[in-house]
């Protein structure tokens, strides 16, 4: 029995990056390995193994920024404790600076938010903003083995931070069984729940609405112009929350676009709107992967996604005039759309062999590949 030590945010199932961490901790747990969690919140589902300990951390105010310095300290605490018994640690980015594995989920040194708002909001965005990048730059610089979810971020954390090629190994993400193609009959019922009307179709939009970084401004301008024009009928269904949603609620109303852009709030049912929507929309300005496209794509649904993100790696070459160029762009992004809607049936043929290449990689796949980096950089 080995003993591993995990320090990230949460270990949950709900975001992205949480759920990478709650599935790598999940399999370390099943194998009977002794597993220490740091973090602000983990899912009861890893508490109740035996040889899981959990060492929670405060989030003050539900501010992940003000927990970071105690992220920090109480980490490196626990580090210090079980490395002298033989244990391996793994951190994210910058969240704890300990010179053993670094497994990166997001590079802040690659895209830094608009700062607006007031003077206190501006300053506190432009604090955390440089703190995290300081972080980052110290934490990754000690890291003896660094973990990338994509080729993109693998080359950002070269060519931004200077991380040696020997010390990079990129390991994609896996999927969830409950992530693969709807029969008719569960997406006719699907649609039904929901309320959707069975002829219409329907397009998805999955991300945060705090800041810009996922480009549904972009979206918006191009649904605008999509509507003014002839034989556009298809709805937008908008799943996120944030700070800017009451905004875009209040721009799609006054637009005209209440019939045609639904504003779902947060949501966990993302295999029943997947199997109901007919595709997903993410002209992301940064994305270092984006579960949300390969979640689509497992659950055989088209997805316009920016080229950079790291997740369109995973996109087959027929499926690769769904990528967009320059997320900034709502031409381009109007373009990518209209192909979307003339191509339907090469793009079904396509997504077939895309949705078993996704579902064949398992979140044990993945836990798997890291567990062995890491056996093979201690030796």
């Amino acid at each position: 029995m080995a003993i591993y030590l995990l320090v990230a945010a949460d270990f949950t199932t709900r975001g992205g990056m949480d759920r990478a961490n709650y599935w790598m901790a999940d399999y370390l747990a099943r194998r009977g390995h002794e597993v220490h969690l740091v973090g602000h919140g983990a899912a009861d589902t890893l508490r109740q193994y035996a040889g899981v300990h959990w060492h929670p951390v405060r989030r003050p105010g539900g501010h992940d920024a003000l927990g970071w310095m105690a992220l920090n300290r109480i980490g490196k605490r626990w580090a210090r404790r079980l490395s002298a018994r033989g244990g391996r640690v793994i951190v994210n980015g910058g969240n704890c600076c300990w010179a053993d594995v670094n497994w990166v989920h997001y590079v802040h040194a690659a895209y830094a938010s608009p700062i607006a708002g007031s003077s206190a909001r501006r300053l506190w965005q432009h604090w955390k903003q440089a703190k995290a990048q300081r972080d980052e730059a110290r934490a990754l610089a000690r890291a003896r083995l660094v973990v990338a979810n994509s080729e993109a971020t693998r080359a950002l954390l070269h060519s931004r931070l200077g991380i040696p090629e020997t010390r990079l190994h990129r390991v994609y993400y896996g999927c969830e069984a409950e992530f693969r193609p709807a029969s008719a009959q569960e997406r006719a019922s699907a649609r039904q729940e929901l309320g959707w009307n069975e002829h219409r179709a329907k397009l998805l939009f999955v991300g945060a609405l705090g800041d810009r970084r996922k480009g549904f401004d972009t979206l918006f301008g191009a649904w605008q112009r999509l509507r003014q024009g002839v034989g556009w009928e298809v709805d937008l269904v908008v799943v996120g929350r944030g700070s800017e949603l009451a905004s875009w609620q209040r721009r799609a109303r006054a637009a005209g676009m209440g019939n045609s852009c639904e504003f779902l709030g947060y949501r966990e049912d993302i295999p029943r709107l997947l199997a109901a929507s007919d595709g997903l929309v993410a002209p992301t300005r940064y994305e270092a992967y984006g579960l949300g496209v390969q979640e689509a794509l497992a659950c055989g649904r088209p997805a316009i996604v920016s080229a950079g993100a790291g997740v369109s790696e995973r996109v087959p070459a027929s499926l690769r005039a769904l990528l967009l160029n320059d997320p900034e762009s709502v031409d381009e992004l109007v373009e990518r759309l209209e192909w979307w809607q003339r191509h339907q049936v090469e793009i079904k043929a396509a997504l077939q062999v895309a949705s078993e290449a996704i579902r064949s990689r398992s979140w044990d796949t993945m836990a798997e590949e890291i567990a062995a980096l890491m056996d093979e950089a201690r030796q």
